[in-house]
């Protein structure tokens, strides 16, 4: 019965949560179907310790620790470092507003190096304190702050240095 439980309430939270997940690895690895393999292995890594993560108060922290975790360490195989890709897939993308300015984001993202990226995702898409971002990194405030700084100086510097569409029509 406990097992019964268990399973349910696993299903029942990945069910609800796995858009969120998705968006969130998206974010960090900046492809859709590399994506869904750090969701899937975060929800397995998550399904094994869902006892763990049933005692904890934030659910949501603790998937998005795993998540970043299974990220950060992917980056570091020598596997990911022998079959990097060039150019960022975008199936999967709803339009927006302004897609150029959409993909030009989506672009210096993908260029900061992953620790960085790790933490503007997680300062700024997922809305954490440094405090919660330092936390689910495993790292100090002060890294934090840091990582933080040089990825909006890298993203500031990589946005303002291309030229603008209209400009270069005319």
């Amino acid at each position: 019965m406990a097992r019964h439980t268990r399973d349910a309430e696993f299903t029942e939270y990945v069910a609800s949560r796995s858009g969120w997940l998705r968006k969130v690895a998206y974010l960090l690895c900046g492809d859709w179907h590399r994506a869904d393999d750090l969701v899937q292995e975060s929800v397995t890594r998550l399904y094994v310790h869902w006892s763990r993560a049933g005692r904890v108060e934030n659910v949501d922290g603790y998937a998005r620790k795993v998540l970043v975790n299974v990220f950060l360490a992917e980056q570091r195989s020598p596997w990911w470092r022998r079959t990097t890709r060039s150019g960022i897939e975008t199936d999967g993308v709803s339009p927006s507003v302004d897609l150029d300015a959409s993909l030009d984001l989506r672009q210096a993202l993908a260029a900061l190096p992953p620790r960085q990226r790790a933490t503007v995702v997680l300062r700024y898409y997922c809305d954490l304190t440094i405090d919660q971002a330092a936390e689910a990194l495993g790292c100090s405030p002060g890294n934090v702050k840091s990582q933080t700084s040089r990825g909006l100086d890298t993203l500031r510097s990589s946005l303002t240095a291309r030229p603008v569409a209209a400009e270069r029509t005319s």
